[in-house]
């Protein structure tokens, strides 16, 4: 399927989400949100799938930030909305998707741009990106979640630095704190990101959206909680088919076929 604003594209098991308002150094407006909102839902239902790479058209942006115009002149009842609504349909939509999300990052990835990176379970980058939250600039601070993952990702200290000064750090410092897995040269990005995507395939889809589960609790709740989270979901692990087809091709010398 595509979307003026979106494009998606499919390779084997990988599903591609391009981001696609280049004029706009692909801020994010509401209706770009629901079309994300509406293609992950699709790929949700699509078992073959196994991976979504989401990416920036164009090498100046994965995503410049929101887009203001659209809610200059909010005041705060409509802007509590605004907020909601975007953690629900994509920010945190992301986070717990059931299939792992790469962010590819290319060029600027700034304010809601650099939200939508965190909320994915990994992000890799090219060396021109730039990853930052002006917001205080704007007399405002990050409505979609980017205060708390970014303190979960890089500790807070660097987190209340980088939002506070509206610093914004090049992907070298970025895979310097962890905020980025790896970094690339600009056209080499994708194919790092295939890459660490057919590295995944290779194993459990079900161990997989346990995991992210687990992880994603762990900053959520207390460390009792997520201990007990975890034995469950480890547990249910061993009733599912994928575990008896992991475990039978280790003990025969071979390689699963998830």
């Amino acid at each position: 399927m595509e979307h003026e604003e979106l494009l998606t594209k499919r390779k084997g098991k990988i599903a591609f989400l391009y981001l696609n308002r280049p004029e706009k150094f692909n801020a994010l407006n509401i209706s770009l949100l629901d079309k994300i909102n509406l293609a992950l839902k699709e790929i949700s239902k699509d078992d073959k799938i196994r991976v979504i790479i989401l990416t920036g058209i164009g090498e100046k942006a994965f995503a410049a930030g929101a887009d203001i115009s659209e809610f200059s002149e909010f005041k705060s009842n409509e802007a509590l909305g605004l907020s909601k609504k975007g953690k629900e349909k994509v920010f945190d939509f992301i986070e717990d998707f059931s299939k792992p999300v790469i962010a590819a990052i290319n060029g600027y990835a700034l304010g809601g741009g650099l939200e939508l990176a965190l909320s994915c379970d990994i992000r890799i980058a090219s060396n021109n990106a730039l990853m930052g939250f002006p917001e205080a600039s704007l007399g405002t601070i990050p409505g979609y979640g980017g205060t708390y993952r970014l303190a979960e990702i890089v500790g807070k200290g660097i987190a209340k630095e980088m939002i506070l000064t509206c610093r914004k750090i090049n992907s070298k410092e970025a895979l310097q704190i962890g905020l980025i897995s790896h970094l690339t040269k600009k056209n080499e990005l994708l194919e790092k990101a295939v890459q660490v995507a057919n590295e995944i395939i290779l194993n459990s889809p079900n161990a997989a959206t346990s995991a992210i589960k687990i992880i994603n609790y762990s900053g959520r709740e207390s460390k009792k909680t997520c201990s007990e989270i975890e034995s469950k979901y480890f547990s249910e692990c061993f009733d599912h088919p994928e575990f008896k087809k992991g475990v039978s091709a280790f003990l025969n010398k071979q390689k699963p076929n998830f």
